[in-house]
C-alpha cells in the first residue's frame, strides 16, 4: 500500500514495495542451475538480494527531496533541485529507473510500484 503523509501542506508520498523484479530473477535462476550451476546459483543471489532490498529500502518523495530509507534511518536525499534528468527502462516491463544529477549518475533497480514512481517523478521533476 502506498502511504501519504500531509505536512505544511507538503505532499509525502511513501512508494510500497513491488517484488516483480526479484522473483523474475530467481524464477531465471532455476533453469540456469540446471545448465550452469555457478551462474545459475549468482543470478539466484541476485535475485534473493534484490528481495532483501525491496523488504528493506523505503522511497520516500517529499515535496523537495527524494529520500531514501533502510527502516527509519534516512541513507541518502536527492534534492530536485540537483537533477538534470530522469528515465525509466523498458517501461512496459520496468526494470531500472535512471537518474542524472548534476554531480552524479545513478541507477537503481525498480524495487518499488513502478506506476507510482513515475507518476511522483513526473509530478516532482519533470523531464528536461
Amino acid at each position: 500500500m502506498t502511504r501519504i503523509f500531509t505536512s505544511d501542506s507538503a505532499l509525502t508520498v511513501e512508494l510500497k514495495p513491488s517484488y516483480n523484479l526479484p522473483i523474475a530473477i530467481i524464477v531465471l535462476a532455476i533453469p540456469l542451475l540446471i545448465v550452469n550451476t555457478v551462474v545459475g546459483g549468482i543470478v539466484g543471489l541476485l535475485g534473493l538480494f534484490l528481495m532483501f532490498q525491496a523488504g528493506t529500502i523505503r522511497l520516500e518523495f517529499s515535496a523537495t527531496d527524494l529520500d531514501i530509507y533502510r527502516g527509519d534511518k534516512l541513507i541518502r536525499q536527492f534534492p530536485y533541485r540537483e537533477w538534470q534528468n530522469w528515465r525509466i527502462f523498458w517501461e512496459k516491463v520496468p526494470i531500472l529507473f535512471y537518474f542524472k544529477e548534476v554531480k552524479s549518475i545513478h541507477f537503481l533497480p525498480i524495487l518499488f510500484d513502478p506506476n507510482t514512481l513515475k507518476s511522483c517523478l513526473e509530478q516532482r521533476c519533470p523531464r528536461i
